[in-house]
């Protein structure tokens, strides 16, 4: 059966510890999931992904980030992402439409309203069958950051308001959309909160 999935949260709330868990648990089950991420997972997705994360472009506009994270998020519907949901296959991504709301809907200010029809545009009308939206507060979030033995990249780098800001409108998008996105409280324990993932997957492949 196809399944599309996404994992969704502010920088530092443990997406990628989740994902690489959740990949091995599935394999373990006999499934091939595709795991791409955002941005990149396409030729063209990874030559934006260093324009959109480097610190050197930390001048770029809330309107051209927008841009190049909706092409790249094109480029991958229609390369990856489709292809694989029509082939009947398991399609796990890190990050997709929820992340441009959050980001540049309500940490730009550009309007969730008007990112989401931009979005609309960019996947024709896809939509995860289920998200996952990993929640942590921007403070621990940012000590985590800070812990990692790597360079922060530039949305990284914004400070505790901005992130702020794309904490809460992730949580406004979990209360509009109760039926799709999980929320996950990943401030204890990572194997309870990978337990809960998993059950709530266990759902769909049942």
């Amino acid at each position: 059966m196809s399944l599309f999935i996404t994992f969704e949260g502010i920088d530092g709330c443990g997406k990628t510890t989740h994902l690489a868990l959740l990949e091995a648990y599935l394999r373990g089950k006999g499934y091939d999931p595709l795991m791409p991420r955002e941005p990149g997972g396409t030729a063209l997705g990874e030559e934006i992904r260093p324009l959109l994360l480097s610190k050197a472009n930390y001048a770029i506009s809330p309107e051209s980030e927008l841009l190049l994270f909706l092409a790249s998020r094109a480029q991958i519907c229609r390369e990856l992402i489709r292809p694989a949901l029509e082939a009947g296959r398991l399609v796990i991504c890190d990050r997709f439409m929820d992340s441009s709301v959050a980001y540049q809907g309500y940490g730009r200010g550009l309007g969730p309203d008007l990112v989401s029809q931009f979005n609309h545009f960019a996947t024709a009308g896809l939509t995860p069958d289920l998200t996952f939206l990993l929640d942590l507060d921007p403070q621990l979030a940012s000590q985590r950051i800070d812990a990692r033995d790597m360079a922060a990249n530039r949305l990284d780098a914004e400070g505790l308001a901005f992130q702020t800001k794309v904490r809460r409108g992730f949580l406004e998008l979990a209360r509009q959309n109760p039926d799709r996105i999980v929320l996950i409280d990943t401030a204890g324990d990572k194997e309870v909160a990978q337990q809960q993932i998993r059950h709530a997957i266990g759902r769909f492949l049942a």
